[in-house]
């Protein structure tokens, strides 16, 4: 009987953690679809990755993602501008439910929150004034360069070239870039997807050659959550899998472009 009764616990004990575990996925869905709308975090700072149109909608590589995930889930979604720092503190706070706002996936980042498996990936690339004269990074001692506040840029910066000046925004785009066409910075520092779309745009801008890291972009989601995690995963497997990551990618790049290599495993 002792044996019996030791059994049963154990059994209740299971049923227990498996309903506690099923309550939370079911929960996070579940509120999702009862809000019906999906508070997603993009950032808004700058053409192709986000910007506003004309009629200031929000547009761009990382919305129309957004507006994907939000049409599997068949809910509207909400759209809060986030950069730098509040990317990662809106998601603690529980203030969003994602973050679509070209959030590289560091090991840093990863100990406040989780990342889903890739759905891009952007280097590090420095633009400069044509006429300033610096051609690699140790130029850039003594020289204003502008920096996302909270950015990988601002932390490579910091490492590698401490004898520079930085120049802090909170939005690279349009700030930063309103001080690049200004001249009041000798170079910026930013993902390449962004920068190379700016010196392609303005004939006073010249991208320095090489790539300084090779960062994955993944989507923001809140610790604790392992099966919606999971479930975030199998959305990006599914984009990148389908094509329509190749075919977004180009629409925003252009035709000629070429997509970096994404893995669709998970």
């Amino acid at each position: 009987m002792r044996l019996k009764g030791l059994m049963l616990a154990g059994l209740l004990a299971l049923g227990a953690i498996g309903g506690t575990a099923s309550h939370a996925f079911a929960g996070k869905l579940e509120d999702i679809k009862d809000r019906g709308v999906i508070r997603i975090g993009v950032s808004l700072g700058g053409e192709p990755i986000g910007f506003r149109d004309a009629e200031n909608n929000p547009a761009g590589y990382d919305v129309d993602l957004a507006k994907r995930l939000a049409d599997k889930l068949g809910v509207k979604v909400e759209y809060t501008d986030v950069s730098g720092d509040a990317r990662v503190s809106m998601l603690l706070s529980d203030q969003l439910d994602v973050v679509i706002g070209n959030l590289s996936a560091t090991l840093e980042r990863a100990k406040s929150i989780n990342f889903t498996i890739p759905y891009n990936r952007a280097g590090l690339r420095v633009v400069v004034q044509k006429d300033s004269g610096i051609k690699s990074l140790d130029d850039l001692a003594g020289h204003k360069i502008v920096v996302g506040r909270g950015s990988t840029g601002e932390a490579f910066i910091k490492r590698r070239v401490p004898g520079a000046e930085m120049v802090y925004t909170d939005n690279f785009a349009p700030d930063g870039v309103l001080l690049l066409k200004q001249r009041r910075v000798d170079a910026g520092i930013e993902d390449s997807s962004l920068v190379d779309y700016l010196a392609a745009q303005e004939d006073n801008l010249v991208t320095m050659k090489g790539l300084f890291s090779n960062d994955p972009i993944g989507i923001g989601v809140r610790k604790g959550d392992d099966e919606f995690l999971r479930w975030m995963d199998m959305f990006v497997s599914e984009y990148i899998s389908s094509g329509d990551y190749e075919t977004s990618y180009k629409k925003w790049w252009g035709e000629d472009a070429n997509p970096p290599q994404l893995n669709p495993l998970w």
